[in-house]
């Protein structure tokens, strides 16, 4: 079973940049599909961004396209969002995800996960401040 624990959060300014990171022990992060969601103070959880097995694929929210990044470092057991051009709606604690990919196929290999009932391992978040 693997446990998750995110990094990397603090306040920043509008406009900024930050990189979270998602460290998993237990187990190899290589056995997963990743993903991120946040939530905003007083709103519901939502994706944010996710990641294939294998790394080859990944899907953003609207929002934030063009402006955050996923990607997945195997070797170090990490998962990292990279945050640029931050935004006050950018505010939430975020909370990496991850699912075990226990057959491996090209879908099941490519496949990237957007639902948070897709995922069964959470961590407790880090939380992200954007002053404007």
């Amino acid at each position: 079973q693997v446990q998750l624990v995110e990094s990397g959060g603090g306040l920043v300014q509008t406009g900024g940049s930050l990189r979270l990171s998602c460290t998993a022990s237990g187990s190899t992060l290589s056995n997963y599909a990743m993903g991120w969601f946040r939530q905003a103070l007083g709103k519901e959880r939502e994706f944010v961004s996710a990641i294939s097995w294998n790394g080859a694929t990944s899907e953003y929210t609207d929002s934030v396209k063009g402006r955050f990044t996923i990607s997945r470092d195997n070797t170090k057991n990490t998962l990292y969002l990279q945050m640029s051009a931050l935004k006050p709606e950018d505010e939430a604690l975020y909370t990496c995800a991850a699912t075990r990919v226990s057959t491996l196929t090209y879908e099941t290999t490519t496949y990237v996960y957007n639902k948070a009932l897709d995922y069964n391992y959470w961590g407790q978040g880090t939380q992200v401040t954007v002053s404007s």
